[in-house]
């Protein structure tokens, strides 16, 4: 059976943080991958909170580099570098070479692990890219419209089959050769061509989606359609008088619905809402399978 997806929002604050929002941070839980989404000041103290140890964190997914979304990576690497970390860290985002390299070139010592940048959004002709592709899931970079360069990313998990035990035994199936069908899709018993599919249902994999900062952006919205979850920036509950790079809340809400997306989290809300009623008086009307993200908020995707 496929892992459940745990998701743990660290900040779900914007620009200005509060005491009630820390800057924007989301960990991302699947089997043994721990990844982070953006890291706003003040990460690795909500990772304590969260009982999460920053040593079990592989790869970073930064979606710009406005302060509010990374201004925590480097006293996370530092934090690291004194815990002898040894293993490699990833970290992903437009432009992440020359944001990477400034922050290592920071430090007196240098750090003692390997930080390897990986660049996001930077072939013109392409909006979305394939980062990383295993036996279980791909992640993918989306690009979105924003005051700098920006992504989104959507982490999609692959189809599942869950073979029929009893079935595949009627085909003469065990061992070896269930494993082949799974691999190859088809397998010859005898003179007869056995399918996956006649021994097996298949459950389609689940697709978790984050925004970052945007304007309305169709390449997203698009790559959503029917996601599972989709994180989206809502700063604001109404579009504001004057044009702000960023989507209100009820703007998202009328494209979740649109979209057919399973699930709604609003996220990056700015520190002029004292409560989250006034943000979902707003939204639930339009979009009924809607959350207000708050800090420490945990949500678990079976």
């Amino acid at each position: 059976m496929p892992e459940p997806i745990n998701i743990i929002f660290l900040g779900t604050g914007s620009a200005v943080p509060s005491l009630r929002r820390r800057h924007p941070a989301i960990l991302f839980h699947y089997g043994s991958n721990y990844m982070l989404f953006d890291c706003g000041e003040g990460t690795q103290l909500q990772l304590q909170k969260a009982r999460v140890s920053p040593m079990k964190i592989k790869r970073i997914f930064i979606t710009h580099w406005h302060a509010d979304h990374f201004a925590g990576l480097l006293p996370l690497i530092e934090t690291l570098h004194l815990s002898r970390r040894k293993n490699p860290l990833e970290i992903y985002g437009p432009d992440a070479t020359r944001f990477v390299d400034a922050l290592v070139e920071l430090s007196y010592w240098g750090i003692g692990f390997e930080i390897i940048a990986h660049e996001c959004g930077e072939n013109e002709e392409k909006e979305i890219e394939k980062l990383i592709e295993n036996d279980s899931y791909e992640i993918y970079s989306i690009k979105v419209k924003h005051s700098v360069p920006a992504v989104g990313y959507c982490f999609k998990e692959k189809d599942h089959w869950n073979i029929d035990v009893k079935r595949a035994k009627k085909f003469g199936l065990t061992g070896k050769k269930l494993r082949e069908i799974k691999e190859r899709g088809k397998i010859k018993v005898g003179r007869k061509v056995v399918k996956l599919k006649d021994i097996a249902k298949k459950k389609v994999g689940r697709k978790v989606v984050y925004s970052g900062d945007t304007e309305i952006c169709k390449t997203l919205l698009n790559f959503s359609k029917k996601a599972d979850i989709l994180i989206h920036d809502a700063t604001f509950i109404e579009s504001p008088e004057t044009q702000r790079p960023h989507t209100s809340a009820v703007d998202v809400a009328k494209m979740a619905k649109k979209y057919k997306v399973k699930k709604l989290i609003l996220t990056h809300f700015s520190r002029r809402y004292k409560t989250v009623k006034e943000i979902i008086d707003a939204v639930k009307p339009i979009f009924k399978n809607v959350i207000v993200a708050q800090d420490m908020m945990k949500i678990i995707l079976k």
